[in-house]
């Protein structure tokens, strides 16, 4: 029998982002290294209420969302660090977005962002996030950092 643990909640997500529901697309971070990566899970429920429009025939969970859920994951990374606490990471460029499989009701994301490269306030994070193993979305995410 294997068991996991989260290396953090989602409250204690919330002390790092300012993300909130229905905006907070994390469940838990699963694994964390401040600075560099993080990797996080988001169980998608057919309660979630983008399913109600997208599409009520075949619930599929909007591309930007997955690209999201990546920000925040590597703003878990970026912000954990204790120069940035108490900051924001906002948007700055999506790179070379694909999406490779669909996102329904039922599957566990597997999200992680590796911080890439960081000079001042602005950085760039690989984004990859996985369903069953399987890859379903890539990304380049930059960000800068500002005051909340």
């Amino acid at each position: 029998m294997v068991i996991t643990m989260s290396v953090l909640t989602a409250k204690e997500i919330m002390e790092i982002i300012p993300h909130r529901q229905p905006f907070m697309l994390l469940d838990t971070i699963e694994e964390l290294e401040p600075g560099v990566k993080a990797v996080a899970r988001k169980c998608v429920s057919y309660n979630e209420p983008y399913f109600a429009g997208h599409f009520p025939t075949e619930p599929v969970m909007p591309g930007v969302l997955i690209i999201e859920a990546l920000a925040q994951t590597g703003a878990v990374a970026i912000l954990s660090q204790p120069e940035f606490k108490g900051k924001t990471a906002y948007f700055a460029a999506i790179n070379s977005a694909k999406f490779k499989g669909k996102v329904t009701p039922g599957d566990v994301l597997t999200l992680e962002t590796e911080i890439v490269k960081v000079k001042g306030p602005i950085g760039v994070g690989s984004a990859k996030a996985y369903v069953d193993g399987k890859l379903v979305t890539t990304a380049e995410l930059t960000f800068a950092i500002g005051n909340s």
